[in-house]
């Protein structure tokens, strides 16, 4: 699981950024969504952020949050995040 925040001033960057994150994962925050994602995926996602962000005025934070440390994670008034499972029949 990824924990991804962003701190964008400008709008336009801004909603190009959260829809483009919210293909990926799950919106928790404002700022903040939950991603499970592959390693072919997480490449694919940073590539595609590369092309909207200027890295003078943008921030984008990518948090790996091992297995281990997700059974530890508190979480205070919704569940917890879980990855959701795709069935194809």
């Amino acid at each position: 699981m990824y924990l991804i925040a962003y701190d964008i001033s400008n709008d336009k960057r801004r909603t190009k950024v959260h829809k483009l994150l919210c293909g990926f994962g799950k919106w928790t925050q404002y700022s903040i969504f939950e991603c499970f994602l592959t390693d072919k995926e997480l490449i694919t996602l940073r590539h595609r952020l590369d092309k909207i962000l200027k890295e003078t005025e943008d921030n984008v934070r990518i948090y790996h949050i091992c297995q281990s440390c997700q059974s530890k994670a508190e979480t205070i008034g919704s569940s917890p995040p879980k990855e959701d499972k795709l069935y194809l029949l």
